[in-house]
């Protein structure tokens, strides 16, 4: 019996909300069971070393599918972003989330491998990178100030409730969805909001060591403010879980690309 790539492509996506769900749920644990502060790659490494590895070849798994879905979108328009530069944005944004985890998948693939693990702190490492190159400083500059701008509308997420526009509707009516979806924005808002301040001053200063990332920030966070924040990455990967399960994804409507394709080749 022959596959159904759309259907293929619907389940691919459905893993990846699943993988991002645990991975938010891995750093929340850590956070508030160990007092132990770390991003997606220092998540992914704590499962390598022996504390989930079944759970790291799941997440592996599901952020490979989640960032062939991601490119995917960005190529073909799969989630029917409307035309102008609004929607060019967001298949800008959806491509470089599909690179992003992709990264994490290839980071997760050299641990399972028995990788050395980097403990260094990989905006450091990236913004040091950024300097050595020309117009390096403008680029960090750029980088905080794009990251504030999405943090700032993760923030107008919690308002508007956008979130919530993709998920069957009889779901996305629930209380306790929307104020977990609620919880999980802002929280993550706060973060990109911190790391941008991060990378800004490393821009204005030619500082590479005041860069920082998901890690830097949450360890910059005085109590209770850690914990709050903490709380609300959970309820992000709560969210997440429910966007595997319940999110709308359109059909991808692969026989017209296939016949597009085909009729732009030579003769």
């Amino acid at each position: 019996m022959a596959t159904d790539p759309s259907a293929t492509l619907t389940t691919l996506a459905r893993l990846g909300f699943a993988a991002r769900g645990l991975l938010y749920l891995v750093i929340a644990y850590l956070v508030l069971t160990a007092g132990r502060t770390e991003d997606p790659a220092g998540a992914l490494g704590y499962l390598a070393s022996g504390a989930g590895w079944w759970l790291l070849v799941l997440i592996t798994a599901g952020f490979v599918a989640y960032g062939v879905w991601r490119l995917s979108d960005a190529a073909f328009n799969i989630e029917r972003h409307e035309a102008g530069r609004k929607g060019l944005g967001e298949r800008i944004g959806a491509g470089a989330s599909g690179i992003v985890h992709l990264f994490l998948a290839w980071q997760a693939v050299r641990l399972l491998r028995g990788a050395a693990q980097s403990n260094g702190n990989g905006a450091e490492q990236g913004a040091e990178t950024a300097l050595h190159l020309p117009g390096g400083q403008l680029l960090l500059i750029v980088g905080g100030l794009v990251l504030l701008g999405v943090g700032i509308a993760q923030l107008v997420q919690t308002y508007t409730l956008k979130f919530c526009q993709s998920l069957d509707g009889r779901v996305a009516r629930k209380e306790w969805v929307k104020w977990t979806g609620r919880g999980g924005y802002a929280a993550r808002g706060l973060v990109f909001l911190i790391t941008g301040y991060f990378l800004l001053r490393a821009g204005f200063a030619e500082q590479a060591s005041r860069a920082g990332g998901m890690q830097e920030a949450l360890a910059w966070l005085t109590s209770p403010w850690d914990t709050i924040v903490a709380l609300g990455l959970a309820l992000f990967g709560i969210f997440s879980l429910v966007e595997a399960r319940y999110r709308v994804i359109h059909d991808v409507p692969v026989e017209g690309m296939a016949r597009q394709a085909r009729a732009k080749l030579p003769v």
